[in-house]
Order: C-alpha cells, then structure tokens, then sequence
C-alpha cells in the first residue's frame, strides 16, 4: 500500500514558501518550530529529497523545495475540494456559489470575505477555483463560475464588474542584491533592461506591471504562482515586483527589501459577473462584504 504524505506537513511546507522562513510558517500553522522543523525533517525522509538549506541564517527552499511546494497545493487544493464536497453533501440546502478568484486575492483576501459569509449564511455551499486574472474572465464568461474577482489596471469589457479594494504592487530584491539600501528610486527604464522574476502571460500582476512599464517586462524566470516567484527572489535569481499582500511576510522578516522607485503599481480589484447588473443573493452578499472589508 501507498503511504502518501502527511498533509499537515505538506500544509507547513507552503506556509514556509508563502511566509519565507520556517518560523514564520510555524507560527501561520499554529505549530511550535521544534514541531515544525521535525515534520519537515520526516517529510524529507518520506520524499527522499532534501527540501530546506539550513543554516544559523534560517531555513530556505531547495530547488527541489520549491517544486515541491507547488505540487503541494494542488494536493492542499484537492484535499480542500474534497471537504467543501463532502460539506456540500452533508447539507440539505440547494444553495450554491462558485467562485473564481485571482491569486493574489484567492491567497490573501478571499478566506476572510467566505468566513464573513459563513457567519451570516452557513447553509451556502461554495466552490472555489483559484487562476490569474485571464483564466477568472474565461470561467466566468464561460459560465463555469457565478462570480469573480480579479486584479489588473483597466475595467474588463462584457462583464459587470465593481471596485472592491486597492493593491500596492512593489519592488522586491535580496538583501544580497546591489539595489539593497537604495535610496534613489529605480527609474522605469532601469526596471525594464533589467531582467525580472515575473508571473506568467495573463495574470492581473504581470499586466499592471507591463502597463506600468510601457513595454513588456524581460523576464528572467516567469513562475505561476506568488510563492514561487517570491521564493526565487530569495533565492538570488533577480529582483520582482509583486503585491504587498504577497510580501509582507518577508519583508517583515527581512527575507527581502523594499525598493523605492518611480513607477505608479497601484490597481484595483475588482468582482466581474454576467447577466442582471444588480446581484443578488450569497453573491450580492459576499461583494458588499468584499467591499466592506
């Protein structure tokens, strides 16, 4: 018989990933660290592989590390769709919600507006799909989700859509990299000869940077997700520009530096649905919340 991994520490590896140490991923999962460090360690035994560098530093993702945490949460998302069904099951409600959310707001805004629902509407089955901004627009459009939420500079076109929040993207270096310290700011056009870590064609982050630009970024990696970009930051390959939701982490920590510079990286987030103007129902409900919050 297959003896698959323990899902708590598949958990703690991407908190690792997404908060840029290994305490800091400890504190998110509510384990104590001497905890966290011998699930990692017996995680690597079961993998065979080597997962962290450790050091009197901290801890940081191997290469193979970071394609493990990406594998991770596709098996965390599985394992979520699989309680939310079983859930669904469970309930004699015939009311549902599916949902698609950009990642930066499926990651760091998203849970807290479905708990707020919970509250006031626990009978509601939801369902949850988590892509960048390109792929929410086809699920919606394509009438595979009730309701999306996405980042980006502009208003999309043929759907209703309403502002809900606002999101700072920023530069983000090692403390190793020579911009480390800088006071001056970094020019546009210095950011666009310089090779970037960026996210794939079609996410809300990777458009509001072009357009910030003026030109298409020069990638040194794309990466498709946050963490993994984040992580490849930390790891020395090139600077990024990334959401502050996405680093506040590790910037906290002082896994990385904020670098001033002269562009304008704020956008707008934004709910996108079709059909009526006026929603209604758990719909309606969770927009105002998103709204509220």
């Amino acid at each position: 018989m297959t003896c698959w991994p323990d899902l708590s520490a598949l958990e703690l590896l991407v908190a690792v990933a997404d908060h840029g140490s290994l305490s800091a991923g400890a504190r998110a999962t509510g384990v104590a660290q001497p905890n966290a460090s011998r699930s990692i360690a017996r995680l690597e035994r079961h993998l065979g592989i080597t997962l962290l560098h450790r050091s009197t530093a901290g801890s940081t993702l191997t290469d193979s590390g970071l394609l493990v945490v990406e594998w991770s949460r596709s098996v965390m998302q599985a394992a979520r769709e699989l309680a939310e069904g079983a859930t669904s099951l469970a309930t004699d409600s015939s009311e549902s919600l599916v949902v698609a959310a950009s990642q930066t707001i499926a990651e760091h805004l998203l849970p807290s507006w479905l708990a707020t629902l919970r509250e006031t509407q626990p009978q509601v089955r939801i369902e949850i799909h988590v892509h960048n901004t390109h792929d929410v627009l086809s699920d919606l459009l394509e009438a595979r989700c009730d309701l999306g939420f996405i980042e980006g500079p502009q208003p999309p076109r043929g759907v209703n859509h309403l502002v809900v929040a606002h999101d700072e993207l920023v530069l983000v270096v090692t403390p190793r990299h020579p911009w480390a310290g800088r006071r001056e700011p970094v020019t546009a056009d210095e950011l666009w000869i310089t090779p970037l870590v960026v996210r794939e064609p079609g996410s809300g982050t990777r458009v509001a940077l072009d357009e910030a630009l003026g030109a298409p970024a020069q990638p040194a990696v794309e990466l498709a997700s946050n963490a993994a970009v984040r992580v490849s930051v930390q790891s020395g390959t090139a600077p990024a520009v990334l959401s502050r939701l996405a680093v506040s982490d590790a910037l906290a920590t002082g896994a990385l530096l904020e670098v001033p510079t002269t562009l304008r990286l704020h956008r707008q987030l934004r709910a996108v649905w079709t059909g009526p103007r006026r929603l209604r129902g758990p719909a309606a409900e969770l927009v105002a919340i998103a709204g509220r919050a």
